[in-house]
């Protein structure tokens, strides 16, 4: 029985169904041979096989059309990707992954240049599976890659492993190898038109088996290199746009910030010559600095000891560092402004800024700010501005000063010379000068080798400053009259000793008398103040400060109260206390003792007691007076005194 051959329609149709349905061209070439099996032949079997043929190139067609369809979407992916560009490594990324999907490779990736090492290396990767190779660098020249970025030409090698036309390395054939690469193609990140523009990078698909990259594949990877070239151009010129806005934001900051501070210095250079101008003094130029600077400020004069301080703003080290004054902290203070001096600029010492006050290279004193560590350009010009203005300020009142003082001089002069022949108008001149003779004053009398007599004239003006206080020369000396602050004499001659021995540079010997009130009583003070200057340089005590009552026996002989009840208790207070607590002898013994030569055999005979009784008593002695009581000095002053108490108990 024989079959009737299938119409060759159905074929046909059958053919459209599959091109519809995107069926595989296996499916397509299947129809033939159905129709063949059916009984189709001669001139139906030729057409059912030509149509297969022209469905084959339509499939084939369409195939290129959506591929084409695809690279074109993925191309219009990534414009839209750099138009929205906001992280480059996304969008490098974004392309490496594109690259990969459209053609179909085991991994893609991209190199770039490393300019500070001279090499390219791995910026992006995907698919890839060896840390080996995603850590590889390649120098210019090596392998595909390196061929790529030196020519600036795409490379495409179907087996990279026995392909000669490379240099191979050990190093990127192992980073190949550990990754299993075979096939790979690579393309330039060109920059510029054409083959001449700048290799910024290469872009690169591979497989891991053997394989043809076709034209246009090649193609396609050029163009996703040609985005990837562009996003990373548009992203370095968006670097160096925000780091120029940053500079001209910075610039801009400093053009503020210069305009801030030149317009400070101005007001504070007018705010500080006005206090000048309007007579203000050294505390005064203080207290605006310390305002102007948010501190504390201290002035100094040259020696180092203060002359103003303000101390608003904690005011905490300042105080710490006043407490711990005396000659040590104004001897560091004077370091730190001779180094001020030879910097010519304020300098940072012990936790303060120290700035020199000068008149020309003579260092009239310093400024010293506390509590601003971090002292920075404008605030330590204005600062050390402020040291010009201060020195302006000690230069005139050293003016005044001298100008007065010559004036004073003379009424010095004329109150140690003839006190009784006008003491009314002493007084009254006195008074116009701005001191008040009728007030108590601490009187003292200073000398220095000649060489150093005139210095220490000046130092002594110095000295007076802020003080209110008068000095002359007067009979080879200085003589500096003080209002009374309830100083002891002896005390304020030893402070004037040791500062004015700095300020003339040379040792300076100081008595101190009073307090004296009235011309006469001035003109004695003067005298006993002389007095006691030559029974310190007798003594050799050159450089000292005393004054009579401090000089023991000296000073009953020399004072003009001759206090030798005030001599005995100084003495002998310690053993007269002793004895009226215990009732013990040991004044006694003490004058039994002088009186027999030192001897105890004697001493003890006399005061009919046991010799180990007279040692302890002299060790009693010893412990109550001090271990020098029996040097020749100390002993006469003993033996005196205990002829003065003898006398005063008889």
């Amino acid at each position: 029985m024989s079959h009737k051959p299938i119409p060759v329609t159905r074929h046909l149709r059958r053919l459209l169904e599959l091109l519809a349905a995107g069926a595989p061209a296996e499916d397509l070439g299947a129809v033939a041979v159905d129709a063949r099996r059916g009984g189709a032949a001669g001139q139906d079997l030729a057409e059912v096989e030509q149509a297969t043929e022209a469905a084959l190139r339509v499939q084939t067609a369409l195939r290129q059309h959506r591929r084409r369809e695809a690279e074109l979407t993925a191309l219009f992916d990534t414009a839209g990707d750099l138009a929205a560009l906001r992280d480059l490594d996304a969008v490098l990324r974004s392309i490496v992954r594109r690259a990969r999907m459209l053609l179909g490779t085991d991994t893609a990736y991209l190199t770039l240049p490393d300019e500070e090492a001279g090499d390219t290396y791995m910026r992006v990767t995907d698919g890839s599976v060896s840390e080996l190779f995603q850590n590889l660098r390649l120098q210019l020249g090596e392998g595909l890659g390196g061929l790529v970025a030196e020519t600036a030409r795409p490379y495409a090698s179907p087996d990279y492993r026995t392909d000669d036309r490379f240099r191979h390395t050990g190093s990127i054939d192992a980073g190949v190898l550990d990754e299993g690469l075979v096939a790979i193609l690579g393309v330039p990140l060109l920059l510029g038109p054409g083959s001449g523009g700048q290799v910024i990078g290469a872009l690169f698909a591979a497989d891991r088996t053997p394989r043809t990259f076709a034209p246009d594949e090649v193609a396609l990877l050029c163009s996703l290199a040609d985005h990837a070239a562009i996003a990373i151009d548009t992203a370095k010129a968006m670097a160096d746009a925000r780091t120029a806005l940053a500079e001209l934001a910075e610039a801009n900051a400093v053009i503020q910030e210069h305009s801030a501070a030149m317009q400070r210095a101005e007001e504070s250079h007018d705010r500080l010559t006005d206090l000048v101008l309007r007579g203000g003094d050294v505390p005064d130029v203080a207290a605006a600095v310390a305002a102007l600077l948010k501190g504390d400020v201290a002035v100094h004069d040259g020696s180092g000891w203060p002359l103003a301080t303000v101390a608003e703003h904690g005011g905490a080290a300042v105080r710490a560092s006043e407490d711990s004054g005396g000659a040590a902290e104004a001897a560091a203070l004077v370091s730190a402004a001779q180094n001020s001096r030879a910097a010519a600029h304020a300098v940072f010492r012990d936790g303060r800024w120290v700035c020199a006050v000068l008149a020309g290279q003579e260092l009239l004193g310093c400024l010293v700010l506390y509590g601003r560590p971090d002292l920075d350009g404008p605030d330590r010009r204005l600062f050390e501005r402020s040291s010009v203005v201060t020195s302006l300020l000690l230069l005139l009142r050293r003016s005044v000063a001298e100008t007065e003082n010559r004036v004073r001089g003379d009424l010095i002069t004329d109150l140690l010379t003839t006190p009784d022949r006008d003491p009314a108008g002493l007084v009254a001149r006195g008074r116009r000068l701005g001191f008040d003779l009728d007030r108590p004053h601490t009187l003292l009398v200073a000398r220095t080798a000649d060489t150093a007599r005139g210095r220490l004239a000046d130092a002594a003006v110095q000295y007076l400053f802020g003080c209110g206080g008068v000095t002359a020369e007067h009979g080879g000396a200085v003589v500096v009259l003080l209002p009374y602050d309830g100083t002891r004499p002896g005390e304020a001659a030893r402070g004037a000793a040791g500062q004015l021995g700095q300020l003339a540079g040379a040792p300076v010997t100081v008595a101190g008398a009073g307090p004296a009130a009235g011309p006469r009583a001035i003109a004695d003070a003067h005298a006993e103040a002389l007095r006691c200057l030559r029974a310190l340089q007798v003594l050799g005590r050159t450089g000292h400060g005393a004054s009579v009552a401090e000089l023991g026996f000296l000073g009953v002989l020399l004072g003009d109260n001759h206090d030798a009840d005030g001599f005995v208790t100084t003495t002998l207070g310690p053993l007269l206390e002793y004895d009226a607590q215990r009732g013990t002898q040991l004044v006694r013994t003490l004058r039994a003792y002088f009186d027999c030569g030192g001897s105890l055999t004697r001493a003890k005979e006399e005061l009919h007691v046991h010799v180990n009784t007279v040692v302890q008593r002299l060790d009693r002695i010893q412990a109550l007076l001090g271990d020098d009581w029996n040097t020749p000095g100390k002993a006469l002053e003993l033996q005196l005194a205990l002829r003065l108490h003898l006398l005063s108990t008889v």
